[in-house]
């Protein structure tokens, strides 16, 4: 019901959106005489924040079309490597004959599109042969289809693992730090051909227990019944996935705007007054990042439940009761994949000492190629995005990956 209202409501804004766009376009014209005046200034400012609060967001594009490989600059084409139902593997390849270091980046599904990542990706294709996971739109996924777990999930991380071969190095980003580590202890377990050479862990709740965050303080003092009966609900008829339940991406970017609602209203003024000075470069950066930060996806409803269960209320991966389709997960199995942690010290999503604890579980990992990096000053976007993850964590992922170009010999120790 609460889907339905909420697209009978953008329906409902749809007409005064048209009128607003109209108006903006009149105002902002260089044909129009009063354009530059202070009276018309303003409300083309005022325009453009009722149309930028009431527009919908799609799914932003990466737009990465070039890079620079050992000083060359060379083109990138973005390629579908595989599709699945849930998730699509993107290859961006570039034309170089230059062989480097083959990355799986396992992004999140938590409510953004894997774009989010795009500074992420743009840093790392640098040196790196680079393949992304795409998490697609629960909405967009027919019934047809089924249902998806977080085992699903696990069993999508094993098989972009074995497509990609033995060279590859998976680097997870917050929440697939989970499914990540189950994936590749599960195919250390049945003693598979295929392991990676390196895990990449960064900003994860592999334990959330350690140094909890208000994200990690909700799971735990509500019972699962509640986010069964308050967040997830069917998806409307006029998507393909319609009577899919989800977890909706509107209910989800209402958190994420409810964890800081005084620094959102103080960005929207600020862009508001930017526009009315003409201040066009920082008005650009705000659309940019809330271009971005307000397309959000649905969630399968199994896939959110079972992580609420099994991530942060039974704590099952640290506690040794994870089980993926009926196998245990036994990370201690892991001995041919180097593990390098990563947390931002001002991390108020994974706390300190959630990615960390991976450590303590991969016990089968030689102390010599397992690492951990607490970067001073830097929030949980900062470990992915932005000046720092640039100029300090990027390089140290690559001197990493190089210092483990191959799967370990499992008889280290």
């Amino acid at each position: 019901m609460l889907y339905a209202l909420h697209e009978m409501q953008h329906a409902a804004l749809a007409p005064m959106n048209v009128f607003a766009k109209a108006s903006l376009d009149l105002l902002t014209s260089p044909l129009n005489p009063f354009a530059q005046m202070p009276g018309t200034r303003n409300l083309a400012a005022g325009t453009e924040l009722f149309l930028r609060l009431t527009n919908r967001y799609e799914k932003p594009a990466f737009g990465i079309d070039s890079t620079d490989v050992a000083g060359q600059k060379v083109a990138v084409h973005e390629e579908l490597e595989l599709d699945l139902p849930f998730c699509q593997l993107r290859h961006f390849r570039r034309d170089t004959k230059v062989v480097q270091p083959t990355v799986l980046l396992v992004a999140p599904l938590s409510g953004h599109f894997a774009t989010l990542l795009r500074d992420t990706v743009r840093a790392l294709i640098r040196e790196h042969d680079v393949y992304v996971t795409d998490w697609v739109d629960a909405k967009m996924v027919p019934l047809s289809h089924g249902t998806f777990h977080l085992d699903d999930y696990v069993e999508y991380v094993r098989k972009f693992i074995r497509h990609l071969g033995p060279a590859v190095h998976v680097v997870s980003v917050c929440q697939p730090t989970v499914p990540v580590l189950a994936a590749v202890s599960l195919m250390a377990s049945a003693d598979e051909d295929i392991a990676p050479c390196s895990m990449i862990m960064m900003g994860g709740p592999i334990d959330a227990r350690r140094s909890p965050t208000a994200v990690n303080d909700l799971a735990m003092r509500k019972p699962y019944s509640w986010f069964e009966n308050h967040v997830i609900y069917s998806v409307p008829a006029k998507y393909p996935g319609y009577m899919r339940r989800v977890y909706p991406g509107f209910l989800q970017h209402m958190g994420f705007v409810a964890m800081n609602p005084r620094r959102h209203m103080d960005a929207h003024w600020d862009f508001y007054n930017h526009l009315r000075v003409g201040d066009g470069d920082s008005a650009e950066g705000h659309r940019r990042f809330y271009d971005e930060y307000n397309a959000v996806l649905d969630m399968p409803a199994e896939y959110y439940l079972d992580t609420i269960r099994t991530v942060f209320q039974e704590f099952a991966l640290p506690e040794g009761s994870m089980v993926v389709h009926g196998d245990a997960v036994r990370p201690g199995d892991i001995r041919r994949t180097a593990l390098l942690t990563i947390e931002g010290e001002l991390d108020d999503i994974s706390g300190n000492g959630q990615t960390e604890a991976a450590h303590k579980l991969c016990t089968g990992i030689a102390a010599q190629h397992r690492e951990h990096y607490a970067v001073p000053e830097v929030g949980h976007y900062g470990i992915f995005s932005g000046r720092r993850w640039r100029e300090l964590i990027c390089p140290r992922i690559a001197a990493f990956i190089r210092a483990h170009p191959a799967p370990l010999d499992s008889g280290a120790s």
